[in-house]
């Protein structure tokens, strides 16, 4: 087969990517259809840009999308990678292998350093990946200011300066686009079932369009090396109760 292609590993089924934009996921009207439970409808897609392409994950669908094992926002693709989306899992061929020099290979940066206010924003800012919504967007800032009992316009001058460090330009979706940086630099991992607090208006809601896949639990927020904060005790009166859903923050570095 001439040019990149993607294969399906259950089926052995190949497809060539198309020129500009292949969709993926398991609703009728996408290119690659992937029948697994644990992919959402509209899952991600592959962009080719001249004889590159790269795989961005579109949202916060709560099984997310990996390449080689490791869980990603947006990735450039090369011979052979391994792309999971939820439990099924695809293989791209057909990339012409290039060569550089070890020196001048850009890294990803670190994550930048974060304030105890500005992790617990971050925090829940991705709770909606706990719901059972199998694609949803990320909490606005009035959901963010109505979770830790502050005011909307407090949230929206922490959300300007994380923009500003997690360096997000404008334009639309930037709260998405700071989510998805988030989840890729692993300010957020899996959490055992066990350690999971959810309140009941959240397992009341509505089952998912997707089932977990098995690696995939609750999210919690964590500042890599660094010890957990101990739980603080909620304020009296309806208002004043901070929800935990599942999610647990730590000190920034």
């Amino acid at each position: 087969m001439d040019g990149p292609y993607i294969r399906v590993e259950d089926s052995g089924l190949t497809m060539p990517l198309r020129e500009d934009v292949t969709t993926i996921g398991r609703g009728r009207s996408v290119d690659v259809h992937l029948s697994d439970p644990s992919v959402s409808r509209l899952h991600a897609e592959i962009v080719r840009r001249g004889h590159y392409a790269y795989v961005t994950d579109l949202g916060l669908s709560r099984n997310g999308t990996r390449v080689n094992g490791r869980l990603v926002a947006r990735r450039v693709l090369e011979e052979g990678d391994v792309l999971s989306f939820g439990a099924a899992r695809c293989r791209v061929f057909g990339f012409v292998p290039e060569e550089f020099a070890a020196e001048v290979e850009l890294r990803r940066p670190a994550a930048p350093e974060l304030t105890r206010r500005e992790l617990d924003v971050v925090t829940s800012l991705c709770r909606p990946a706990l719901s059972d919504e199998a694609f949803v967007a990320p909490a606005t800032a009035r959901e963010i200011a109505a979770d830790l009992v502050v005011t909307e316009a407090a949230v929206k001058q922490h959300l300007l300066r994380l923009y500003q460090k997690f360096r997000i330009p404008e334009g639309t979706n930037r709260r998405v686009r700071l989510a998805n940086e988030v989840v890729a630099l692993g300010l957020v991992r899996p959490l055992p079932p066990a350690e999971r607090a959810q309140s009941p208006a959240e397992r009341a809601q509505p089952a998912a369009d997707t089932a977990p896949a098995p690696a995939d639990k609750a999210l919690a927020a964590v500042a890599p090396s660094q010890p957990t904060i101990p739980a603080q005790a909620a304020p009296s009166g309806a208002h004043g109760r901070r929800r935990t859903g599942g999610l647990r923050a730590a000190t920034p570095g």
